[in-house]
C-alpha cells in the first residue's frame, strides 16, 4: 500500500489506508456528521442515490493547529460544498460529487479486524486541482488514522503544508 495518493487515469487520484475497524464504525466517521467533522466536514448527507451532501469546513476543528497560513487564510471563517450522493451502499461503498470539484468515491473492504480505505476522486479540472485535493485527502485522513486509534490529531495546516511540497513534485505536469 502506497503512503501517498497516486494518479491512476488522467484527473484522478486515489489513496489506500488501513484503517482499525470494524466496518461499521469507519462508515460512521464517513457518513455522521458529528464524527465526520473530527476529521473532515461536518454538514447533512442524505445516504441515498440523488441525496443532498451538504459540507462545512472549519478547519481550526480539526487539530490544535488553529491558524492556516497565508496561502489559506480565505479559508480561516469555513467553507461550504455541497453535492449529490451518486451510489450508497452501506457500509462498504459511497460516492459523491463534490461541487464543482468533481466525483469522490469511498470503498470500505473489512482485513481482518482492520477496514481498507480506498478512496478515488475523479474529473479533477487541472494539475493544480490534482495537487490541491491530494495535500488535503492525504491531511484530512492522517487525521481520521489519529482519530480512529484515540491519539491528538496532528497539525492540520502544517501536514497541509507539507503534503503540498510533496505533490507538487509526485503529480506530473500534463
Amino acid at each position: 500500500m502506497n503512503e501517498y495518493g497516486v494518479v491512476t487515469e488522467a484527473k484522478t487520484i486515489r489513496m489506500e489506508r488501513l484503517l482499525p475497524g470494524p466496518i461499521e464504525r469507519v462508515w460512521d466517521y464517513l457518513t455522521d456528521s458529528k464524527k465526520r467533522g473530527k476529521w473532515f466536514a461536518t454538514g447533512k448527507m442524505e445516504l441515498h442515490p440523488g441525496g443532498r451532501v451538504e459540507f462545512f469546513f472549519h478547519h481550526a476543528d480539526l487539530s490544535a493547529e488553529k491558524t492556516p497560513p497565508e496561502k489559506h487564510k480565505d479559508k480561516a471563517k469555513g467553507v461550504s460544498v455541497h453535492g449529490t450522493i451518486t451510489a450508497c451502499e452501506p457500509p462498504s461503498l459511497l460516492s459523491f460529487n463534490f461541487g464543482d470539484h468533481g466525483e469522490v468515491t469511498f470503498e470500505l473492504t473489512p482485513k481482518g479486524k482492520d477496514v481498507l480505505l480506498v478512496l478515488t476522486h475523479r474529473d479533477l479540472a487541472d494539475r493544480k486541482m490534482m495537487v490541491s485535493v491530494s495535500s488535503g485527502w492525504h491531511s484530512h485522513l492522517a487525521i481520521l488514522i489519529d482519530v480512529l486509534n484515540g491519539d491528538e490529531p496532528r497539525p492540520f495546516w502544517t501536514t497541509v503544508t507539507k503534503m503540498e511540497a510533496e505533490y507538487e513534485k509526485r503529480i506530473p505536469a500534463a
